[in-house]
């Protein structure tokens, strides 16, 4: 655990009480702070009382008087599209309001780091879509080398959960817009931007206010190096206003859709080469095409975010590429679950939006694909190009009929994931790919996408066992 630093005697709230918010309570009290929590959802006070938490509503801007800091959980909205009630009355009280992150960044560092040899470092990575997997691969690849590391935020832990730092230790960690756009202290050593596509706009208002959740890492932390993907506007932008020009290698940027040049730091990949150039020179080059923990250029993209944060940290590229091989993938994202007969069944189930899917679709060819669930806002434009390897499209969700109306592709309206893996394994023929790259959110008929990839992978089993 992270105690909490410089919050000690204070009274802090803490709204919302699932892992991130329950972790905060804990870290708070350990770090000396008077904690109160709140949750709408009365089995989740119980078990904050459980703990010995008071639970109080602070429904009223009064009710705020003697509080320091109101903490908040990442799920609830401080804004857009309109504020939560109670935060609503700590901003008119005049109460800071943070989360888990602003706390982790300001309570990392102690004193004990005064006799390290080496100072610990935070890596941190946002974007729209594959920073779970390039988070998973730098912990995977610091792994490989046997450096201290712990992995946490948006994957796995909680922040303040991890083991204060030993020395020379690095922690990675991912962060949501929704983590970035609240956090009042945001200070990584190496902060990674993957790409950026429309997801979660009305708790942004918007495209602007999304992309300026995710600027705030770097505007607000001034990290010592940033990684930046170039393929879109955005990023372009962002890597601009980062540097002081061509050659300042503090910015490394990042492409698998362009031919990089100039004097600066680029890690770009084309037709499955990684190549690194620096100063107008190529210094290293890395065959993708047989990493099998990493199919796809999507994952192209996340191999070079990942190869330029560790180069960042002085790690030398024949000891990043070995650990490529041994990547096995993150569940629910292009994770092969079985070969059955000639055909590969493969569990998407992390591609929630059109720019995910469709990269998820440009990885294979001959692809039975099941779709659908809840809808996001923009529509299901931009999949006419990335769907031309699709045989045909098998929909689920409840509203299976017109999402299937929209699609390029002949599409089989299925409704559940039982009928839709029956009717894609019945119609398979050898060399074809069954792949499950929805689309679209899985809260219309599962509770996340991870048990929308668990029933999916059972599905598989079945069909496979008759």
């Amino acid at each position: 655990m992270i105690p909490v630093q410089g919050l000690a005697g204070g009274k802090v709230a803490v709204l919302g009480l699932g892992r991130s918010g329950l972790s905060a309570a804990r870290a708070l009290r350990e770090g000396g702070a008077e904690v109160v929590c709140w949750d709408d959802n009365p089995a989740a006070r119980d078990a904050a009382a459980a703990e010995g938490f008071d639970c109080e509503p602070f429904k009223t801007p009064q009710a705020f008087e003697g509080i320091a800091r109101l903490i908040v959980s990442p799920g609830i909205p401080h804004l857009y599209p309109h504020p939560n009630a109670i935060v609503a009355c700590a901003l008119e009280a005049g109460v800071p309001v943070d989360n888990d992150i602003g706390l982790f960044f300001q309570s990392f560092a102690t004193s004990a780091w005064g006799s390290f040899e080496t100072m610990p470092r935070v890596v941190a990575v946002t974007g729209s879509n594959g920073k779970s997997t390039t988070s998973a691969l730098i912990h995977h690849i610091l792994e490989h080398v046997k450096r201290p590391c712990q992995l946490a935020g948006n994957i796995g832990r909680g922040v303040l959960d991890i083991e204060p730092a030993v020395d020379g230790e690095v922690v990675v960690l991912e962060l949501s817009s929704y983590q970035t756009d609240l956090a009042r202290n945001l200070t990584p050593d190496v902060a990674v931007f993957t790409n950026l596509s429309p997801d979660h706009l009305d708790r942004h208002h918007g495209m602007g206010g999304y992309f300026a959740a995710k600027r705030r890492l770097f505007a607000e932390g001034g990290p010592d190096r940033a990684v930046i993907g170039v393929d879109e506007d955005e990023g372009r932008f962002l890597a601009g206003q980062l540097s002081e020009g061509p050659a300042d290698d503090r910015v490394i940027r990042v492409s698998v859709e362009r031919k990089l040049t100039g004097p600066g730091w680029q890690v770009a990949a084309r037709k499955g080469f990684l190549s690194e150039y620096r100063k107008g020179k190529q210094v290293a080059s890395i065959d993708l095409r047989n990493v099998p923990g990493l199919p796809g250029s999507h994952n192209h993209q996340n191999a070079c975010a990942a190869y330029a944060a560790c180069r960042s940290l002085g790690l030398a590229p024949k000891v990043i590429e070995t650990a490529f091989h041994s990547f096995g993938g993150l569940p629910h994202r292009s994770q092969t679950i079985a070969e059955h007969k000639g055909v590969r069944y493969v569990n998407d189930s992390k591609a929630t939006n059109v720019d995910s899917a469709a990269k998820a679709l440009e990885a294979f060819k001959n692809i039975r694909w099941i779709c659908g669930g809840l809808e996001k806002e923009g529509g299901l434009e931009g999949l006419e190009g990335p769907s031309a390897s699709v045989r045909k499209a098998y929909v689920i969700g409840r509203e299976a009929a017109a999402f299937a109306m929209q699609l390029p592709v002949e599409a089989e309206v299925c409704g559940t994931m039982d009928i839709a893996v029956r009717r894609a394994a019945e119609d398979a023929q050898e060399g074809d790919v069954v792949l499950l790259a929805p689309a679209a959110a899985s809260f219309d008929q599962y509770d996340s996408f991870e048990k929308r990839g668990e029933d999916f992978i059972a599905q598989v089993q079945t069909v496979i066992a008759r």
